[in-house]
């Protein structure tokens, strides 16, 4: 049974940017964004009763399937039906693939305590020693270990939930 016209568009309301972002840092192109978020959105409407997990991530893998499917329809085309030059389509799929990631990462960081993703921030992202980041947290070096510990752990466990493939 599909999602009622009014969760559609609150869906769109609510994903709508955010999907568009992300499809423009991969193509540049802002007509084929809309399109992109268009039919991820159309998806969801037609799939809503087997989605599992997040919808916020069912909604990027979904978008990144289409880009990537819509890449291969272009690279299938004559030379002379092409409107643009295209990349190397490992490259195009390899920088999908990536963002998408970030974006599934980001989500997931979020719901993590401020404790535990400050430790990871700091280890990981900012690629501080133990040491720096006891300095920059104001933590003795010894909890900066067990929060980065336990903090992997939930980030595991948030992952699974969004269905997020390891």
């Amino acid at each position: 049974m599909p999602l009622d016209e009014d969760v559609v568009a609150a869906i769109y309301r609510e994903h709508g940017a955010a999907l568009r972002r992300f499809v423009l840092s991969a193509s540049r192109d802002p007509q084929l964004a809309e399109d992109v978020v268009q039919e991820t959105v159309l998806r969801v409407w037609q799939q809503a009763p087997d989605i599992t997990g997040s919808l916020r991530s069912y909604l990027f893998r979904t978008a990144r399937n289409i880009m990537i499917d819509n890449y291969r329809k272009a690279q299938r085309r004559p030379a002379e039906v092409m409107e643009r030059d295209l990349a190397d389509p490992s490259q195009a799929v390899e920088r999908v693939d990536e963002l998408l990631n970030r974006v599934l990462m980001e989500e997931a960081l979020v719901r993590l305590s401020a404790e535990h993703r400050d430790v990871l921030v700091a280890l990981h992202y900012r690629r501080f020693t133990v040491n720096e980041a006891a300095v920059q947290l104001n933590i003795p070096s010894g909890t900066v270990k067990s929060r980065a510990y336990y903090a992997v752990r939930a980030l595991r466990i948030i992952l699974d939930e969004m269905g997020v493939e390891r």
